[in-house]
């Protein structure tokens, strides 16, 4: 499937997303760069675009930051030929997130070079990788960038200390489920019951992955990499807020051991992030860290990373020094628009520059050169 850009300009180019993740991150950036956005929602989900920050003038001031709007029955009628052929109409490029992963490739990423020729500011071959299941996945990726992730497990018989074991949920399968055990008999007690009650199948216990669980702080590393000029840069840091986990955290550990008798298991569901930094020392190894990853997907994946990604990691402590353990990848828009909040986009650019209004920049300054298509597929 070929992409069309030749009617893309400056002048009637608009940033479009899904209604859900951050699409007021996507759109607030895109106004602040004097680009048009639009938000496809699904029927019932819209009031937060539609409504509540929907750009508007009151009283001579200005509100909001959604232009427009488009109402869709599911999220997934996005791949019809008529919705796509509006997109076009408009001049669309479309940024995706990880909730359009979820709703609308639905673990088929073919979707996206058969069904979606509007053009995306990314490289849309990568996103598949994210998946644990793809052939050349993030792991993949992080071996052959010769990035620090943590050890796996193939069988349950070869755990010999605390792992995590992350798994599909049966129940909601946009969540990424986990539990913890410690020795092959609570790994296998701890499986039995899940598939007893349901919460898990054995076709999701094949697709589990066993790894150590690292002791330490984590951190999302949030970059991005600009193929105009060839730059890597971090945009911000932050860290995640999950439920219950974060509740079970804050009790004195009688009650969290009373709670755990009681049979209540931590759950890992997102609900918000917070920003934070990094030691200064550390920004060096990050640094590292990124542009190994960049080197790489641009050999397994060309033309390799187009703008976001984060690198989520666990700091393990020394002898000899601190370690970034890279447990997770996001390969599209990360989850929190408070990484601006952080201080380093500020040291690049002089101000605060979120990752909505980065993908905003990048987009008018490859028009700008008349390289529209270095940064989208």
């Amino acid at each position: 499937m070929s992409i069309n850009i030749s009617g893309y300009s400056a002048k009637n180019v608009t940033i479009g997303v899904l209604g859900s993740h951050s699409a007021l991150e996507i759109s607030y950036g895109a106004r602040q760069e004097g680009l048009r956005n639009l938000v496809v929602s699904q029927k019932g989900r819209e009031k937060t675009y539609a409504t509540t920050y929907a750009a508007r003038s009151v009283n001579g001031r200005d509100f909001g930051c959604v232009d427009e709007v488009l109402v869709l029955d599911t999220f997934k009628d996005i791949l019809l030929p008529q919705i796509q052929q509006q997109m076009l109409d408009r001049h669309v490029i479309f940024v995706p997130h990880r909730s359009f992963e979820v709703y609308v490739c639905q673990d088929n990423y073919d979707v996206l070079f058969n069904q979606f020729p509007t053009p995306m500011f990314g490289n849309r071959a990568i996103l598949a990788a994210e998946e644990r299941n793809a052939d050349r996945n993030q792991y993949f990726l992080l071996e052959k960038a010769g990035i620090p992730y943590p050890q796996q497990f193939t069988q349950a018989d070869q755990i010999d200390r605390l792992v995590i074991v992350k798994v599909p949920e049966s129940e909601r399968k946009f969540e990424r489920g986990f539990f913890f055990a410690h020795t092959p008999d609570d790994f296998r007690h701890k499986v039995e019951g899940m598939l007893d009650t349901g919460k898990l199948t054995e076709k999701e216990l094949d697709e589990a992955v066993i790894e150590e669980f690292i002791l330490g702080p984590t951190v999302n590393l949030n970059f991005f990499y600009s193929p105009l000029d060839k730059r890597l840069e971090l945009l911000g840091t932050d860290t995640r807020r999950q439920t219950n986990l974060d509740g079970i955290l804050r009790l004195p550990a009688s009650q969290q051991m009373e709670i755990a008798r009681n049979g209540m298991k931590p759950k890992f569901e997102e609900a918000g992030h917070i920003a934070c930094t990094v030691l200064e020392s550390m920004v060096e190894q990050i640094y590292e860290l990124g542009e190994r990853f960049v080197a790489a997907a641009a050999e397994e994946y060309a033309p390799g990373i187009i703008g976001p990604f984060a690198l989520q990691c666990a700091i393990k402590s020394g002898p000899p020094k601190k370690e970034l353990i890279v447990y997770d990848v996001s390969l599209r828009v990360p989850g929190s628009p408070g990484i601006k909040a952080t201080p380093y986009s500020e040291y690049l650019w002089g101000e605060p520059v979120s990752i909505g209004r980065r993908i905003a920049m990048e987009v008018k300054e490859a028009m700008r050169r008349d390289q529209l298509g270095m940064v989208v597929t």
